[in-house]
């Protein structure tokens, strides 16, 4: 009975969006909600310095970008809810994609001065093919921007969801008085820099009343009587069946930097999102009310704090209860591991925990035995599935800049490739180290980290590589001829498997054309 009433308490979800949509400010704003924290960072501000309290890393506060995925608790109305802010940048995607295997739902954040833009059309397209509930938060509604029902257009046209208004915006910009919460039928009145008081809230069951015409003028109230009427009689009541089956989103409008209108989609929120949902994997599916514990790593992060060099492995847990000093089937290694000290995050501040339920993230301090994909269980062999990998898009050199250093570099580079951000080729012919990445500003953010996490600094070199394929062949005899005729071209991947980097498109046609029997891949299963 105690299993049942943790997973009914906890709400797991992600916050995904296009990089400067807010969507680490509307993180911050959240926690402040739950206590969590006391002030706001203000993000991006060269004359506030504080940061965002999701945004830890060094690199991430001086570009005012989220590149790693922040992993936070809190409680608030009774639940235990956990946030996952994701990077928004395109360049990190792989690791967004991979934090939307450990959430039940998501937020997605729209800049309302820009609208739906190509990267949250990514992410949502990811949360459409699984099913996973939306949630909608159009931001900034204190600054100009598009109209409410060009924005609700967008959302339906560009992203496929369908919509349903839970608050809306009076007026916006310099005229933004505030917003109509439809969803409990009060008027909130804006007053800038969070200062959001009770006595700001106006209870207004019937739009018709002559106290809104008090409280925002004749103008604005008659214009928000027309347009609730549109709402109506255009969009769909709130079916929370429809959106717990990802077919339904609802819509709220604010400013997350004045603290306006995020508690109207956070009490929304702890009403209708899912508590933690089944996972599946290879063998079967998990439902968390199950007895045994089953969990899976979805993210590695070295030097959380470089001061201790620690490396911390993400794991999402699916069902039973995880206790601390008992020992788990590590099921790759086919051995028992157990933890004496496991996390839980409040952004950087972490606080060991004793036990952990269905839906919670548990940071797993790690000395190499975890890969992203592994399983942990009672003794069970379960593969978690649908955890994505890519095949890397640029490639560079990576040289060591300093020979003192090598030693340093060498386990700088291993470390950062097992959080996924790249991989890692070592040439054939002449052990050069390839770095691939899928984008060009991981580059940037593995010599910065190298530098200030490591003490080690390297320098790249371009290469002209089209495209990396793992191969595969069983027949030995064929697979020997292939490497001795293709062997500047091959390379080892960080595992030891074998990878052919072609230099054109043309040149990978040709080769698998030339030999058949060899298998080309051109993802990698961790």
């Amino acid at each position: 009975m105690a299993l049942i009433d943790e997973i009914k308490k906890r709400k797991t979800f992600g916050i995904v969006s296009h990089p400067d949509a807010g969507k680490t400010t509307l993180t911050e704003k959240l926690l402040l909600f739950g206590g969590a924290i006391q002030t706001a960072g203000a993000v991006k501000s060269n004359k506030i310095k504080k940061h965002a309290t999701s945004d830890f890393m060094d690199i991430e506060r001086q570009r005012g970008i989220s590149v790693a995925t922040s992993v936070m608790a809190f409680e608030y109305a009774g639940k235990k809810i956990n946030i996952l802010d994701t990077p928004g940048h395109k360049d990190f995607a792989e690791d967004t994609f991979r934090t939307l295997t450990a959430v039940d739902s998501v937020i997605v954040v729209i800049d309302v001065a820009k609208g739906v833009e190509t990267q949250t059309e990514k992410l949502v397209e990811v949360c459409r093919m699984r099913k996973t509930p939306i949630m909608v938060f159009i931001n900034k509604m204190d600054r100009e921007g598009k109209d409410g029902f060009d924005l609700l257009d967008e959302l339906e046209t560009k992203l496929g969801l369908t919509v349903t208004p839970q608050s809306w915006p009076v007026g916006m910009g310099q005229r933004f008085q505030g917003v109509y919460s439809l969803y409990e039928k009060k008027l909130k009145l804006f007053s800038a820099h969070g200062k959001q008081n009770e006595e700001d809230t106006i209870v207004i069951d019937d739009l018709n009343t002559d106290i809104l015409d008090e409280k925002i003028g004749k103008a604005a109230a008659d214009e928000l009587r027309e347009e609730t009427h549109t709402i109506n009689e255009v969009y769909p009541d709130l079916d929370v069946d429809a959106y717990l089956r990802g077919d339904l989103s609802p819509v709220f409008f604010g400013s997350a930097v004045n603290n306006f209108g995020v508690k109207e989609l956070l009490d929304c929120f702890v009403h209708i999102a899912p508590n933690p949902l089944p996972r599946q994997t290879e063998e079967r599916i998990i439902e968390p009310i199950e007895d045994k514990f089953s969990g899976f790593v979805f993210k590695i992060h070295a030097n959380i704090d470089p001061k201790h060099r620690d490396r911390i492995a993400f794991l999402r847990i699916c069902s039973g209860t995880f206790e601390r000093n008992t020992n788990y089937q590590h099921v790759r290694l086919e051995r028992k591991i157990k933890f004496s000290n496991p996390t839980s995050f409040m952004a950087e501040k972490k606080s060991v925990v004793e036990e952990a339920f269905p839906g919670d993230i548990v940071g797993l301090y790690d000395s190499g035995n975890f890969k992203i994909g592994d399983a942990l269980t009672e003794g069970e062999k379960l593969h978690f599935v649908g955890i994505p990998s890519f095949s890397p898009e640029q490639f560079r050199y990576i040289d060591n800049a300093n020979p003192l250093k090598s030693k340093q570099l060498n386990k700088g580079i291993i470390q950062l490739m097992d959080e996924g951000v790249a991989q890692l080729f070592v040439k054939e012919d002449t052990s050069r180290k390839i770095i691939g990445t899928v984008g060009a500003l991981q580059f940037d953010v593995i010599q910065y980290r190298l530098e200030h996490e490591y003490g080690a600094s390297c320098s790249y070199e371009p290469i002209n590589i089209h495209k990396a394929a793992w191969v595969h062949c069983d027949d030995s005899a064929v697979l020997k001829d292939f490497t001795s005729r293709r062997k500047n071209n091959l390379a080892k991947d960080k595992d030891g498997k074998l990878v052919f980097l072609a230099d054109s498109a043309w040149i990978l046609k040709t080769v698998q054309e030339n030999h058949p029997e060899v298998q080309f891949f051109f993802t990698s299963e961790f």
